[in-house]
């Protein structure tokens, strides 16, 4: 578990919880902040957390830092949707706890025949993040949707594999 996180979860006004990531670690626009984003996700190996809805659990197994941090996904993403991506490294446990909606595909890729023998889940979440004022005061959030992707190991246990399809989705004041 990685500690010193300044994350919470709060709901809005139509009941449904949205993770707040108040610090700004990671910038995400060069190579070396993606490689302190994959050492920093190294600190939540072996660690799992449950989904409330669900109550599935789900594990972090040591593909995930390298999978989030360099996957074509990833790679393809610019702007904004980059710089969340990197932030929202930092509220992994609670984007597992508040994920709604599974969807179930089969695997499809031979390469992942073991590690996602009885497929992939995929997760609805939501996270926000501030938005800063020249006067250093939050003005606003960022709220975005995101998809987190998991499989279903061959050991019948959930691992998160990543967090995708990152969808700036409104302000909150």
């Amino acid at each position: 578990m990685i500690k010193n996180r300044n994350v919470s979860i709060i709901t809005d006004e139509n009941n449904n919880q949205i993770v707040i990531i108040n610090d700004k670690k990671f910038k995400g626009l060069s190579k070396d902040d993606w490689q302190q984003i994959e050492k920093y996700l190294k600190g939540y190996i072996s660690d799992c957390y449950e989904i409330t809805e669900t109550n599935d659990v789900v594990y972090i197994g040591k593909e995930f830092p390298s999978e989030y941090a360099g996957s074509k996904s990833r790679i393809a993403l610019k702007g904004a949707r980059k710089k969340a991506k990197a932030s929202a490294s930092q509220g992994i446990p609670e984007l597992i706890k508040i994920a709604k909606n599974p969807r179930w595909e089969e695997n499809k890729e031979q390469k992942h025949n073991k590690d996602a023998k009885y497929g992939w889940y995929s997760y609805d979440s939501r996270f926000a993040l501030p938005v800063f004022g020249d006067d250093g005061e939050i003005e606003r959030y960022n709220v975005f949707n995101v998809a987190m992707l998991v499989r279903h190991d061959e050991d019948g246990k959930y691992y998160l594999y990543d967090i995708m399809k990152i969808k700036k989705k409104k302000v909150l004041p």
